[in-house]
């Protein structure tokens, strides 16, 4: 099992000290660094100046937003990317939510499945800088009666084929990832539950597309908390969870919530939401089960964490993606170091 470093967004005020974790995690050897983007900072901006910074990671959107750009842009910002950090990118693509997409973007939330395929073929169609031509129920290129002709790439990336993610949580986005993607990326991945809340259904898109899970990167993001008061770790990832359970979406359609439903926990999935969206975010917090940010975090000491490790390798994962907490910088690259020990001690570098 590989180890990858998730810097969030840029501009949470902690600029300066991503770039010091990021060229740590490069000079312990850490696989893969991702930057997110959602209506902040863009997220290829950041991983040009990280990847101008480092010299051996991988560089990783985690992901590019589907409605904020069309599939011919995303294609020549991967390769540009990929061209520029010396063979060092990775794409992961995914359709945001409702309130984003159509509130920041304009863009409507229809079809979000229909429209991730059709994206992906145009994104490999116009990297592999064949001529641009498609026909879809979202994108036809060239318009048609038009005076647009079939264009091909003028940048070269480094590698033939850039390998492309996409963020799923629900079962059809994951039986569609598995078909279509090189990899999936997960958050609140719980050892526990991941058979049945995502492997299964990224193996049954496997299956469709006469594959298997040989070569297929199942990526999950898990922040990380390095002590010895598991209650007090868990505490820092309250409001997190509760933001993402209980506020992430609409009361209809928040990914997160149905989740947190399919791992068992129905009530406490409801109560986070009510009281989230009733503009009791402490109370949302608090309602937070000490168990689900323990099953979808990584907690306590290097032994325990080690351990954990050896979970989600057994589980299926191959590569893991940590989020190191910390008040300060020293605090977040000893939680980085502990990630890598931890990894050792587990058999699985």
């Amino acid at each position: 099992m590989r180890l990858g470093i998730n810097l969030g967004y840029w501009g949470a005020g902690m600029d300066g000290d991503n770039l010091a974790v990021a060229q740590e995690a490069d000079r312990l050897g850490y696989d893969v660094c991702w930057a997110a983007e959602a209506y902040g900072s863009d997220a290829p901006t950041v991983l040009s100046w990280v990847a101008a910074k480092t010299e051996r990671i991988d560089v990783g959107s985690a992901i590019m937003q589907i409605p904020a750009r069309q599939p011919a842009m995303t294609a020549m910002t991967a390769a540009t990317l990929d061209s520029l950090s010396g063979g060092r990118f990775r794409l992961g693509l995914g359709v945001s939510g409702p309130q984003v997409s159509e509130g920041w973007y304009g863009v409507k939330f229809d079809k979000p499945l229909a429209r991730t395929r059709e994206y992906v073929e145009i994104v490999r169609k116009a990297m592999s800088r064949e001529r641009l031509t498609y026909e879809g129920a979202h994108w036809t290129l060239p318009l048609p009666d038009g005076p647009g002709k079939p264009i091909k790439l003028t940048v070269h990336p480094e590698r033939e084929h850039i390998p492309l993610y996409i963020a799923a949580i629900g079962p059809k986005n994951l039986e569609q990832t598995g078909e279509i993607a090189d990899g999936a990326l997960l958050i609140f991945p719980s050892a526990e539950h991941l058979e049945e809340t995502a492997l299964r259904h990224l193996r049954a898109g496997r299956e469709k597309a006469g594959l298997t899970m040989d070569g297929f990167d199942v990526h999950p993001t898990l922040p990380l908390a390095l002590g010895d008061d598991i209650d007090a770790l868990a505490d820092i990832f309250r409001p997190y969870t509760a933001l993402y359970v209980g506020g992430m979406g609409s009361r209809k359609q928040n990914f997160y919530n149905q989740l947190a439903q399919r791992m068992g926990y129905e009530k406490e999935a409801a109560e986070i939401q009510d009281k989230y969206l009733a503009g009791d975010k402490t109370g949302a917090a608090a309602a937070v089960p000490l168990q689900l940010i323990d099953q979808t975090t990584l907690l306590g000491s290097v032994e325990r964490i080690a351990d954990r490790m050896k979970a989600y390798a057994e589980a299926g994962v191959t590569t893991l993606t940590l989020a190191p907490a910390g008040f300060t910088l020293d605090e977040r690259l000893a939680a980085l170091r502990a990630g890598t020990e931890a990894l050792e001690r587990a058999s699985l570098a």
